[in-house]
């Protein structure tokens, strides 16, 4: 079976806590958090301690648990939980798992409101964990059927395990073509300002023992000029009714390059990406995050103070220039 020694999330059974691994903190130091109040799950969303669309969709469902057990002997708590519940969808406006995984936990709460206790809430979000793992195998087990065995990869960000419950959505897909092609060679983008590429993806591929290269952003159209580069595989935030897709900035740069040079262009995502209530994309709000993450690195000023920034965290790559989204049920050419 496809694997990763890469862990996002651990439910601790003594303490009765998930504990998730702190990405602010990675790669230099491997250390999990251990959730305890409902205030946890809410900045580590807006903070990024957690990221990517899938693990934060996780993570919410985790946070209406805890705001559940805290609140379960209150005969308000149906209202205290929903407070909670438009806190946690507060964090991040652009990824569609947070919205999805929420609505669905509520459901649960509503459903099991009279119960002695909120186990059956609990069950939810270890069914809704569970199901993203099976969910990252099945469209590995697809993306290395359908790109086959090929030298060079290109990734942009971090779709791995970090940003999911289980092997990744575009990690996963090449941990399976590793596993056919042990030789496969993975180009990983920096991803600025964010830098997921450089601290993330590539920690996970060397943790995994898969040949990788780190490159600034601005080095990918030189290395498919160069012939480089043989297939370019992403994750998504949100696919729209259309099939576009919003996912970090810089993907769009990414889709239109590959368009010129003729390079099949992926993207990898979980059922729960894909949002029937946008028509296209242009109907998805783009999240701007703070410019300190643009004029500082590791808390290093790298720009003059007072300097104008914008730092939209997403771009929306139209669908005519993607060859196929990758699901759990299979692959969907968006040019056939």
């Amino acid at each position: 079976m496809i694997h990763s020694n890469v862990e996002t999330f651990r439910w601790n059974t003594q303490t009765q806590q998930l504990e998730i691994l702190d990405q602010l903190a990675l790669p230099e130091m491997e250390r999990f958090v251990p959730m305890k109040t409902v205030d946890d799950f809410v900045n580590a969303i807006s903070d990024m301690l957690v990221r990517g669309a899938p693990a934060i969709g996780i993570t919410a469902a985790y946070g209406i648990y805890y705001s559940a057990r805290s609140h379960w002997n209150d005969p308000q708590k149906l209202a205290l939980i929903q407070s909670d519940k438009i806190r946690l969808a507060n964090t991040r406006p652009t990824a569609v798992n947070l919205f999805w995984a929420l609505e669905r936990i509520m459901k649960t709460v509503h459903s099991h409101l009279h119960d002695e206790s909120p186990d059956a809430i609990l069950q939810e979000a270890h069914t809704i964990w569970h199901e993203d793992v099976e969910m990252n195998l099945k469209m590995a087990e697809w993306g290395a059927k359908e790109i086959g065995n090929i030298q060079n990869i290109l990734t942009h960000c971090n779709a791995g395990a970090l940003a999911t419950g289980g092997i990744g959505t575009a990690l996963g897909v090449i941990r399976a073509i590793h596993e056919n092609q042990p030789s496969l060679h993975v180009w990983v983008d920096e991803t600025r300002p964010y830098l997921q590429g450089a601290r993330l993806t590539s920690w996970e591929l060397m943790k995994d023992g898969i040949n990788c290269t780190l490159i600034t952003d601005n080095m990918s159209a030189y290395l498919m000029k160069q012939g480089l580069v043989d297939a370019i595989i992403v994750g998504a935030d949100r696919i729209a009714a259309n099939h576009d897709i919003a996912n970090k900035i810089g993907t769009y740069a990414l889709a239109v390059l590959a368009n010129y040079h003729k390079i099949p262009f992926y993207v990898a995502a979980p059922d729960s990406t894909f949002d029937p209530n946008i028509a296209s994309g242009n109907e998805i709000v783009i999240e701007e995050r703070s410019a300190n993450e643009v004029v500082f690195i590791k808390n290093r000023r790298i720009a003059p103070e007072g300097v104008k920034v914008r730092h939209p965290a997403f771009d929306v790559t139209p669908h005519e220039l993607i060859t196929g989204i990758i699901t759990p049920n299979g692959v969907i050419h968006c040019n056939s």
